[in-house]
Protein backbone atom coordinates (compact mmCIF):
# COMPACT_ATOMS: atom_id res chain seq x y z
CA UNK A 1 0.00 0.00 0.00
CA UNK A 2 1.29 3.66 -1.27
CA UNK A 3 1.64 5.70 1.89
CA UNK A 4 -0.96 7.87 2.62
CA UNK A 5 -0.13 11.90 2.03
CA UNK A 6 -0.13 13.63 5.63
CA UNK A 7 -3.40 15.83 6.00
CA UNK A 8 -2.62 19.55 5.94
CA UNK A 9 -3.46 22.58 5.23
CA UNK A 10 -2.01 22.27 2.20
CA UNK A 11 -4.15 19.19 1.18
CA UNK A 12 -7.22 21.02 1.92
CA UNK A 13 -6.96 23.62 0.23
CA UNK A 14 -6.06 21.48 -2.95
CA UNK A 15 -9.29 19.09 -2.23
CA UNK A 16 -11.33 22.29 -2.42
CA UNK A 17 -9.78 23.88 -5.16
CA UNK A 18 -9.49 20.74 -7.32
CA UNK A 19 -12.95 19.09 -6.24
CA UNK A 20 -14.74 22.23 -6.32
CA UNK A 21 -18.00 21.63 -8.36
CA UNK A 22 -19.13 25.62 -8.68
CA UNK A 23 -20.71 26.63 -11.72
CA UNK A 24 -20.57 23.00 -13.02
CA UNK A 25 -24.52 22.94 -12.95
CA UNK A 26 -24.72 26.56 -13.68
CA UNK A 27 -24.47 30.09 -11.92
CA UNK A 28 -28.02 29.63 -10.06
CA UNK A 29 -27.70 25.91 -8.63
CA UNK A 30 -28.87 25.27 -5.34
CA UNK A 31 -29.31 21.61 -4.84
CA UNK A 32 -25.32 20.33 -5.79
CA UNK A 33 -24.78 16.71 -6.23
CA UNK A 34 -28.15 15.65 -6.06
CA UNK A 35 -28.01 17.08 -10.04
CA UNK A 36 -26.43 13.87 -10.80
CA UNK A 37 -29.70 11.75 -10.09
CA UNK A 38 -31.20 11.68 -13.44
CA UNK A 39 -34.64 10.33 -14.75
CA UNK A 40 -32.75 7.27 -16.37
CA UNK A 41 -31.03 7.13 -12.22
CA UNK A 42 -34.49 7.24 -11.04
CA UNK A 43 -36.17 4.46 -13.32
CA UNK A 44 -33.06 2.11 -12.08
CA UNK A 45 -33.81 2.41 -8.57
CA UNK A 46 -37.34 1.79 -9.03
CA UNK A 47 -36.05 -1.60 -10.62
CA UNK A 48 -34.44 -2.60 -7.74
CA UNK A 49 -37.69 -3.24 -5.66
CA UNK A 50 -38.33 -6.85 -6.02
CA UNK A 51 -40.07 -7.80 -2.56
CA UNK A 52 -41.81 -4.83 -2.00
CA UNK A 53 -39.99 -4.57 1.60
CA UNK A 54 -39.29 -1.56 3.14
CA UNK A 55 -36.97 -0.70 6.11
CA UNK A 56 -36.76 2.76 7.93
CA UNK A 57 -33.46 4.28 8.76
CA UNK A 58 -34.51 6.83 11.20
CA UNK A 59 -33.80 7.27 15.12
CA UNK A 60 -36.88 7.62 16.43
CA UNK A 61 -37.24 11.24 17.19
CA UNK A 62 -38.19 11.45 21.66
CA UNK A 63 -35.95 12.40 24.23
CA UNK A 64 -33.69 9.78 24.51
CA UNK A 65 -31.19 10.50 22.47
CA UNK A 66 -28.65 11.10 20.78
CA UNK A 67 -28.47 15.16 21.46
CA UNK A 68 -26.24 15.98 24.51
CA UNK A 69 -26.19 19.70 24.71
CA UNK A 70 -23.08 19.88 22.83
CA UNK A 71 -23.36 23.28 20.28
CA UNK A 72 -27.26 24.27 22.14
CA UNK A 73 -28.55 21.40 20.38
CA UNK A 74 -31.16 18.97 22.45
CA UNK A 75 -33.41 16.43 21.56
CA UNK A 76 -36.92 17.02 20.13
CA UNK A 77 -39.66 18.19 22.57
CA UNK A 78 -43.11 16.90 21.59
CA UNK A 79 -45.65 18.81 23.46
CA UNK A 80 -49.60 17.60 23.46
CA UNK A 81 -52.14 20.71 22.87
CA UNK A 82 -55.26 18.38 23.10
CA UNK A 83 -55.82 14.96 24.46
CA UNK A 84 -58.63 12.19 24.71
CA UNK A 85 -57.65 13.13 28.33
CA UNK A 86 -59.33 16.43 27.88
CA UNK A 87 -61.80 14.49 25.91
CA UNK A 88 -62.90 12.20 28.03
CA UNK A 89 -63.48 14.37 31.16
CA UNK A 90 -64.46 18.28 30.26
CA UNK A 91 -65.11 17.89 26.65
CA UNK A 92 -63.62 20.58 23.59
CA UNK A 93 -64.68 23.23 22.18
CA UNK A 94 -64.62 23.11 18.46
CA UNK A 95 -66.39 25.26 16.01
CA UNK A 96 -68.07 26.97 18.75
CA UNK A 97 -69.96 23.79 19.80
CA UNK A 98 -68.59 21.70 23.10
CA UNK A 99 -68.08 18.44 21.89
CA UNK A 100 -71.11 18.38 19.30
CA UNK A 101 -72.25 14.74 18.60
CA UNK A 102 -69.69 13.50 21.33
CA UNK A 103 -66.74 14.77 19.21
CA UNK A 104 -63.28 15.10 20.56
CA UNK A 105 -59.78 15.28 19.05
CA UNK A 106 -56.19 15.08 19.96
CA UNK A 107 -53.45 17.60 18.59
CA UNK A 108 -49.54 17.94 19.30
CA UNK A 109 -46.75 20.36 18.53
CA UNK A 110 -42.98 19.76 18.38
CA UNK A 111 -39.65 21.42 19.13
CA UNK A 112 -36.61 20.77 17.70
CA UNK A 113 -33.21 21.62 16.18
CA UNK A 114 -33.78 20.51 12.55
CA UNK A 115 -30.46 18.51 12.64
CA UNK A 116 -31.20 16.66 15.93
CA UNK A 117 -31.79 13.48 14.94
CA UNK A 118 -31.60 11.33 11.65
CA UNK A 119 -30.80 14.01 8.95
CA UNK A 120 -29.59 15.84 5.64
CA UNK A 121 -27.53 19.08 5.87
CA UNK A 122 -28.40 21.22 3.56
CA UNK A 123 -25.80 23.12 1.48
CA UNK A 124 -26.36 26.73 3.65
CA UNK A 125 -25.14 24.73 6.64
CA UNK A 126 -21.48 25.06 6.03
CA UNK A 127 -19.12 27.73 4.95
CA UNK A 128 -15.36 28.34 4.24
CA UNK A 129 -13.94 31.66 4.41
CA UNK A 130 -17.32 34.02 4.11
CA UNK A 131 -18.40 31.34 0.92
CA UNK A 132 -20.76 28.29 0.63
CA UNK A 133 -21.84 25.95 -1.96
CA UNK A 134 -21.40 27.33 -5.68
CA UNK A 135 -19.57 30.83 -4.36
CA UNK A 136 -22.52 32.06 -2.29
CA UNK A 137 -21.99 34.56 0.41
CA UNK A 138 -22.27 33.39 3.37
CA UNK A 139 -24.30 36.59 4.69
CA UNK A 140 -27.05 35.20 1.97
CA UNK A 141 -27.85 32.59 5.49
CA UNK A 142 -29.32 35.44 7.72
CA UNK A 143 -31.75 35.74 10.53
CA UNK A 144 -34.44 35.22 8.15
CA UNK A 145 -33.02 31.62 6.85
CA UNK A 146 -30.80 31.06 3.84
CA UNK A 147 -31.52 32.88 0.85
CA UNK A 148 -29.62 30.41 -1.05
CA UNK A 149 -28.70 26.77 -1.00
CA UNK A 150 -32.38 26.54 1.14
CA UNK A 151 -33.02 22.71 1.84
CA UNK A 152 -36.50 23.53 0.35
CA UNK A 153 -34.63 22.77 -3.12
CA UNK A 154 -34.49 19.53 -2.30
CA UNK A 155 -37.86 18.19 -1.61
CA UNK A 156 -38.17 16.20 -4.77
CA UNK A 157 -34.81 15.68 -5.40
CA UNK A 158 -33.97 12.70 -2.85
CA UNK A 159 -35.05 9.43 -4.60
CA UNK A 160 -31.83 6.97 -6.05
CA UNK A 161 -30.58 3.79 -5.90
CA UNK A 162 -29.46 2.99 -2.63
CA UNK A 163 -26.00 1.64 -1.71
CA UNK A 164 -25.01 0.36 1.85
CA UNK A 165 -21.28 -0.43 2.90
CA UNK A 166 -21.47 -2.16 5.85
CA UNK A 167 -17.69 -1.78 6.82
CA UNK A 168 -18.22 -3.25 10.51
CA UNK A 169 -19.51 -6.36 8.99
CA UNK A 170 -16.59 -5.96 6.44
CA UNK A 171 -14.24 -5.62 9.37
CA UNK A 172 -15.67 -8.73 10.71
CA UNK A 173 -16.48 -6.79 13.98
CA UNK A 174 -19.41 -5.33 16.03
CA UNK A 175 -18.32 -1.25 15.70
CA UNK A 176 -15.27 0.07 14.42
CA UNK A 177 -13.75 1.85 17.61
CA UNK A 178 -13.35 5.39 17.99
CA UNK A 179 -11.72 7.52 16.17
CA UNK A 180 -10.73 4.69 13.36
CA UNK A 181 -10.50 5.81 9.84
CA UNK A 182 -11.89 4.78 6.73
CA UNK A 183 -9.66 4.43 3.80
CA UNK A 184 -11.25 4.48 0.47
CA UNK A 185 -9.79 0.65 0.06
CA UNK A 186 -12.29 -0.36 2.88
CA UNK A 187 -14.99 1.20 0.77
CA UNK A 188 -13.54 -0.39 -2.25
CA UNK A 189 -13.64 -3.46 -0.28
CA UNK A 190 -16.87 -3.57 1.25
CA UNK A 191 -18.69 -2.59 -2.19
CA UNK A 192 -16.77 -5.87 -3.51
CA UNK A 193 -17.65 -8.17 -0.85
CA UNK A 194 -21.41 -6.89 -1.39
CA UNK A 195 -21.05 -7.60 -4.70
CA UNK A 196 -21.77 -3.71 -5.65
CA UNK A 197 -20.49 -1.49 -7.75
CA UNK A 198 -20.79 2.45 -7.00
CA UNK A 199 -22.24 3.94 -9.32
CA UNK A 200 -22.87 7.87 -10.37
CA UNK A 201 -25.85 9.53 -8.80
CA UNK A 202 -25.70 7.06 -5.93
CA UNK A 203 -26.85 7.42 -2.42
CA UNK A 204 -23.59 5.89 -0.66
CA UNK A 205 -24.61 4.83 3.21
CA UNK A 206 -22.07 3.67 5.01
CA UNK A 207 -22.05 1.81 8.72
CA UNK A 208 -19.43 1.64 10.92
CA UNK A 209 -21.28 0.52 14.01
CA UNK A 210 -21.11 3.48 16.21
CA UNK A 211 -25.06 3.76 17.02
CA UNK A 212 -25.46 0.60 17.67
CA UNK A 213 -22.80 0.61 20.29
CA UNK A 214 -24.44 3.82 21.39
CA UNK A 215 -27.84 1.91 21.80
CA UNK A 216 -26.50 -1.42 23.26
CA UNK A 217 -24.63 0.65 25.96
CA UNK A 218 -27.77 2.83 26.72
CA UNK A 219 -25.06 5.67 26.84
CA UNK A 220 -24.93 8.50 24.25
CA UNK A 221 -21.80 9.16 25.90
CA UNK A 222 -19.17 11.25 22.88
CA UNK A 223 -21.60 10.52 20.49
CA UNK A 224 -22.23 14.40 19.72
CA UNK A 225 -19.11 15.82 18.30
CA UNK A 226 -17.18 13.59 20.54
CA UNK A 227 -14.92 10.90 19.14
CA UNK A 228 -15.75 8.71 16.54
CA UNK A 229 -15.22 6.13 13.66
CA UNK A 230 -15.79 7.85 10.61
CA UNK A 231 -14.67 7.91 6.65
CA UNK A 232 -11.06 10.00 6.49
CA UNK A 233 -10.38 13.01 4.81
CA UNK A 234 -8.49 11.04 2.10
CA UNK A 235 -11.78 10.02 1.01
CA UNK A 236 -12.55 13.17 -1.09
CA UNK A 237 -11.10 12.11 -4.12
CA UNK A 238 -12.89 8.87 -4.13
CA UNK A 239 -16.25 10.36 -3.58
CA UNK A 240 -15.90 13.34 -6.47
CA UNK A 241 -14.32 10.15 -8.65
CA UNK A 242 -17.47 7.89 -7.97
CA UNK A 243 -19.76 11.34 -8.96
CA UNK A 244 -22.00 9.83 -6.24
CA UNK A 245 -25.40 12.07 -5.01
CA UNK A 246 -24.73 11.77 -1.21
CA UNK A 247 -23.22 10.07 1.55
CA UNK A 248 -24.66 9.43 4.64
CA UNK A 249 -23.72 7.30 8.05
CA UNK A 250 -25.00 6.51 11.79
CA UNK A 251 -22.76 8.71 13.22
CA UNK A 252 -23.22 12.29 14.29
CA UNK A 253 -20.45 13.92 11.65
CA UNK A 254 -19.87 11.05 9.13
CA UNK A 255 -15.98 12.32 8.94
CA UNK A 256 -13.86 10.89 12.04
CA UNK A 257 -13.13 12.22 14.99
CA UNK A 258 -10.95 13.26 16.08
CA UNK A 259 -10.26 15.32 12.81
CA UNK A 260 -7.55 14.19 11.10
CA UNK A 261 -6.46 17.62 10.05
CA UNK A 262 -4.63 19.37 13.52
CA UNK A 263 -6.50 22.49 14.80
CA UNK A 264 -9.91 22.14 12.38
CA UNK A 265 -13.19 20.49 12.79
CA UNK A 266 -14.77 18.74 10.22
CA UNK A 267 -12.52 19.68 7.39
CA UNK A 268 -13.69 17.18 5.02
CA UNK A 269 -17.60 18.82 5.29
CA UNK A 270 -15.65 21.98 4.02
CA UNK A 271 -14.54 19.88 0.99
CA UNK A 272 -17.85 17.62 0.36
CA UNK A 273 -20.40 20.58 1.36
CA UNK A 274 -18.75 23.84 0.43
CA UNK A 275 -17.27 22.96 -2.51
CA UNK A 276 -18.26 19.96 -4.31
CA UNK A 277 -22.19 20.11 -2.90
CA UNK A 278 -22.65 16.86 -1.47
CA UNK A 279 -25.47 15.89 -0.27
CA UNK A 280 -24.55 14.74 3.70
CA UNK A 281 -26.58 12.59 5.84
CA UNK A 282 -25.73 11.82 10.08
CA UNK A 283 -27.29 9.66 12.87
CA UNK A 284 -28.84 7.40 10.13
CA UNK A 285 -29.79 4.19 12.27
CA UNK A 286 -29.10 1.44 9.93
CA UNK A 287 -29.37 -1.55 12.01
CA UNK A 288 -32.27 -2.96 10.35
CA UNK A 289 -31.08 -2.48 7.16
CA UNK A 290 -27.62 -4.03 7.56
CA UNK A 291 -29.30 -6.87 9.46
CA UNK A 292 -31.51 -7.30 6.48
CA UNK A 293 -28.73 -6.90 3.57
CA UNK A 294 -26.63 -9.83 5.55
CA UNK A 295 -29.63 -11.98 5.43
CA UNK A 296 -30.49 -11.62 1.49
CA UNK A 297 -27.33 -10.45 0.25
CA UNK A 298 -28.77 -7.70 -1.36
CA UNK A 299 -27.11 -4.07 -0.50
CA UNK A 300 -28.58 -2.14 -3.28
CA UNK A 301 -32.16 -0.94 -3.18
CA UNK A 302 -33.99 2.32 -3.83
CA UNK A 303 -33.58 4.67 -1.90
CA UNK A 304 -36.15 7.50 -1.18
CA UNK A 305 -36.08 10.64 1.68
CA UNK A 306 -36.99 13.79 1.27
CA UNK A 307 -36.36 16.70 3.28
CA UNK A 308 -39.47 18.23 4.74
CA UNK A 309 -39.80 21.51 2.30
CA UNK A 310 -38.84 24.21 5.26
CA UNK A 311 -38.01 27.02 3.30
CA UNK A 312 -34.68 28.87 3.68
CA UNK A 313 -33.77 26.15 6.02
CA UNK A 314 -29.97 24.99 6.13
CA UNK A 315 -30.65 21.07 7.29
CA UNK A 316 -33.88 18.69 7.97
CA UNK A 317 -35.19 15.82 9.70
CA UNK A 318 -35.80 12.55 7.47
CA UNK A 319 -37.16 9.25 7.46
CA UNK A 320 -34.85 7.34 4.93
CA UNK A 321 -36.96 4.51 2.91
CA UNK A 322 -34.65 1.28 1.78
CA UNK A 323 -37.20 0.12 -0.66
CA UNK A 324 -36.17 -4.25 -1.79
Amino acid sequence: MAERPKVTKELLDEYCERLRNWGKWGPDDEIGTLNYITPEKIKQAAGLVKEGKVISMALPFDMKGPQTGAFGRVNPIHQMVATGTDHATTGQAVGGLHSPYGFGFADDSIMMYLQCGTQWDGLGHIFRDGRMYNGYDATLVSSNGAAKNGIQHMKDKVVSRGVLLDIARYRGVQQLEPGEAIYPEALDGAAQKAGVEIGQGDIVIIRPGEMARRLRERDWGPYSAGVAPGISFLTAPWIAEKRIAGIASDTWGVEVRPNELEGSFQPLHLVIVVNMGLLVGEIFYLEDLADDCARDGVYEFMFVAPPLPVTAAVGSPINPQAIK
